[in-house]
């Protein structure tokens, strides 16, 4: 009784970061690294800290708010695959702002499977993560995000989005994006195009998708079924894709992608057949991923600002796990059309497009 009474009468700050970790049984550094919200620090270890700390009164210097136990300062981020390299560009920025603010970022990847992120959603409630960071929803499912939502953990889409259940969102104007695209391959005096886009279940692929078609058909230019080809997101359906379609008598003249990775797999499968590009055929892609803009590629793509969406995406995250609400936002980044030579556009050209 007499020690409770000096811990009550004790101001908020005179207990000492050692003190708390005597009383925790570890070290001065991990109670530092928690206080201070760095990583390095196990979630368990970390919830431990916490609630030692607010036990006996200890206060981090120059901050207002109470430790909170509950937290555990780690976040997950769900992704596709790390194959294509627009989902490790998305990560990096989202670990470079989740350490700024003091929390451990947990990757974890579907190939998008709809029972693996199942599976993956559950671990997350395990884990106790304090929110996720969702680039592999299935648009016509939500299944998964249920459990995410029943355990009270906040989550941000980025990039594509289930229609079934609302939730914060960042990502570019696939459709406005698409249609730039198409257009200017269009300008070209292309007819016979054919698009290859990713899985119809992503949000985005199946935008991207419809625009690329509607944008032809309003130019009197009728891309047909066959002409159509979904696919995986990265080089292998790419090259899946350029030999069904130049296995047959009449193949396309120009292959409008909706992913830069899928365009790399065409424009391999064109040298290793003689198919010249753009003479023979013109190739563009979708998400302005660096090495695919160089002088040795030259694709004429459409850029998202990768890093601005993953910053953007914890900052939205963040604002909810430290606010809770009942209303979304959605936040639509600029993209621009990079212009390269392989469209048939001449290298001169593309260049001074790509500077505007």
């Amino acid at each position: 009784m007499e020690i409770a009474t000096r811990r009550s009468s004790r101001r908020p700050g005179t207990v000492s970061a050692a003190a708390v970790a005597r009383a925790a049984g570890v070290s001065t550094a991990a109670v530092s690294y928690v206080m201070n919200g760095k990583g390095g620090v196990a979630p368990e270890t970390r919830r431990h800290i916490l609630a030692v700390a607010e036990e006996i009164g200890f206060r981090p210097p120059n901050r207002g708010k109470p430790v909170d136990p509950n937290r555990t300062r780690v976040i997950g981020l769900v992704q596709p695959n790390i194959i294509n390299p627009t989902y490790p560009r998305f990560a990096q920025s989202i670990v470079s702002a989740a350490a700024e603010a003091g929390y451990e970022v947990f990757v974890a990847t579907t190939q998008d499977d709809l029972r693996t992120l199942g599976k993956v959603s559950s671990s997350l409630v395990h884990r106790n993560v304090d929110g996720v960071v969702l680039s592999a929803a299935f648009r016509e499912d939500a299944t998964a995000l249920r459990t995410l939502r029943a355990a009270r953990i906040p989550y941000v889409y980025l990039s594509r989005r289930s229609q079934y259940l609302e939730g914060d969102f960042v990502g570019i104007d696939d459709a406005a994006a698409a249609t730039s695209l198409m257009e200017h391959v269009l300008a070209h005096g292309h007819t016979d195009i054919a698009v290859v886009i990713g899985p119809r279940f992503s949000s985005a692929s199946l935008a991207r998708e419809q625009a690329f078609v509607s944008t032809a058909r309003a130019h009197g230019v009728d891309i047909g079924g066959d002409r159509k080809i979904s696919t995986e997101l990265n080089s292998d359906g790419g090259r899946r894709a350029a030999a069904r379609l130049f296995a047959r008598d009449d193949p396309p003249r120009a292959i409008v992608c909706g992913s830069d990775e899928q365009a790399i797999g065409i424009l391999e499968y064109a040298v290793e057949h003689g198919i010249r590009v753009p003479e023979d055929v013109a190739v563009t892609g979708h998400d302005g991923i660096p090495h695919s803009m160089s002088g040795l590629i030259g694709l004429t793509t459409v850029m998202q600002p990768h890093e601005e969406m993953g910053r953007e995406a914890f900052g939205m995250l963040l604002k909810r796990m430290e606010k809770p609400s009942n209303s979304y936002q959605s936040l639509v980044c600029a993209h621009r059309l990079h212009i390269g030579r392989t469209c048939g556009c001449e290298p001169t050209r593309a260049a001074e497009k790509s500077r505007r």
